[in-house]
């Protein structure tokens, strides 16, 4: 029965690896929608790299800091058949897939912020860094009970911080780094006249544009419900929280974006994002509150980004990751309390702290590996390269070479 039982859980959170990989593609879709034509091809190329880099980056450093386990051990060990820390059928293996699909959403989530002037070689060097380095510190601390992090928020607040699937570990962290490397950029060439006002760089391919947004919201119940690790942890609960979660954020878009389809297909993401904190301690109907809340922060706050404060965040990576993650985490701490119809075990303090932190750790992190990379080697592309746009410049073919030949035959 328990090779059964091990059996299973390997099984079970295969799927949820397997689910979240395929939320990369809509990471794909997404920014290739809402580039320019000239640079929906590196688009494309820069999620399928980062991803493998990150497999590299985590695989030989990032797992060992978050978790103090490595892989340079014989086979038979790895799959737990002579002993030692490994569980049988290779289930830390799996383990591993799946947080590896976690730690390369960092590189995804940035990617969509610095889309269209970013150096292509520069940003797989900080892929390298962020994911190897920066991210699994502060995952240790949270998910890997490394330097007694936990032990001291319980020992403070009367309960640890709180992040089932990653509002904060995973989304907040991404979003404010991703703002660090908006900042160390700059915003695109002929992105504002020279009076402050916006020159419209108008989506190229809303289908794709939502095409993405429905990968990632059907990746999302493995990104959240498989954070359990096993069958004997897993929940309905955590379904129906994303599920509400899902349109309370849509249906908030809509309204406050006044149909616009870039909002509505965000709307869910939003929604997502701020519910993976709380998802297994909220009742249904507190998600749905938040995920209103994430839907109507998320148009607000881009806007204001791009109109009001000038930062030319192409996907808005940073209000809805950043932004919404930070909600969620803050969030699961009030409305996962018993008196809010939640399960309880959580603390406000805790999770304002730690929303703090992971805050903290993102900009430090960000203005880091970009400020360090930017006078090192330089992150953007030439003025030429940009007008150009990425992919001629860096991959020597567009997404539509025949209609190009055509155009200039």
């Amino acid at each position: 029965m328990e090779a059964a039982k091990t059996g299973g859980d390997v099984l079970f959170i295969l799927m949820g690896a397997v689910m979240v990989l395929a939320m990369h593609s809509g990471f794909a879709f997404l920014e290739l929608g809402t580039v320019r034509r000239k640079n929906q091809v590196n688009a494309l190329v820069k999620i399928l790299v980062d991803f493998a880099v990150s497999t590299l980056a985590y695989f030989l450093i990032g797992y060992a800091i978050a978790y103090g386990t490595n892989f340079f051990l014989g086979a038979k060990v790895l799959v737990g058949k002579e002993g030692g820390p490994f569980a049988a059928h290779g289930y830390d293996l799996v383990k591993f897939f799946f947080l590896l699909t976690f730690a390369a959403a960092i590189p995804a989530i940035i990617s969509g912020g610095i889309a269209e002037r970013a150096r292509f070689g520069s940003q797989l060097a900080a892929t390298a860094l962020m994911v190897g380095l920066i991210y699994p510190s502060f995952e240790g601390l949270v998910w890997g009970t490394r330097l007694g992090f936990q032990s001291w928020m319980e020992a403070s607040f009367g309960a640890p911080f709180h992040d089932f699937a990653g509002s904060v570990v995973v989304h907040a962290l991404g979003g404010w780094a991703g703002l660090a490397a908006i900042v160390m950029l700059g915003n695109r060439r002929g992105r504002y006249k020279k009076n402050g006002g916006l020159v419209a760089f108008p989506p190229s391919n809303i289908p794709f544009l939502a095409l993405g947004a429905w990968v990632l919201s059907v990746g999302w119940f493995g990104f959240n419900v498989m954070s359990a690790q096993t069958l004997e942890g897993v929940s309905g609960l955590v379904a129906m929280n994303s599920l509400m979660a899902m349109a309370g954020g849509t249906l908030a878009a809509l309204a406050a974006g006044r149909n616009d389809p870039g909002f509505v297909h965000n709307g869910p993401l939003a929604g997502l994002v701020a519910v993976c904190a709380g998802s297994d301690v909220m009742h249904p109907l507190g998600s749905l509150v938040l995920g209103a809340a994430a839907g109507g922060l998320f148009v607000w706050a881009f806007n204001q980004c791009q109109l009001k404060w000038k930062i030319d965040d192409v996907l808005g990576v940073w209000p809805l990751h950043g932004m919404c993650g930070a909600l969620g985490g803050i969030a699961a701490g009030f409305l996962g309390l018993e008196a809010l119809g939640g399960m309880g075990g959580v603390s406000p303090w805790a999770q304002i702290v730690g929303t703090l932190a992971g805050i903290a750790a993102a900009l430090v992190g960000g203005f880091l590996v970009y400020g360090g990379l930017k006078l090192a080697t330089g992150i953007r592309l030439s003025e030429e390269q940009e007008h150009a746009g990425a992919d001629l410049t860096v991959h020597r073919i567009s997404a539509y070479p025949e209609e190009d030949a055509t155009r200039h035959g």
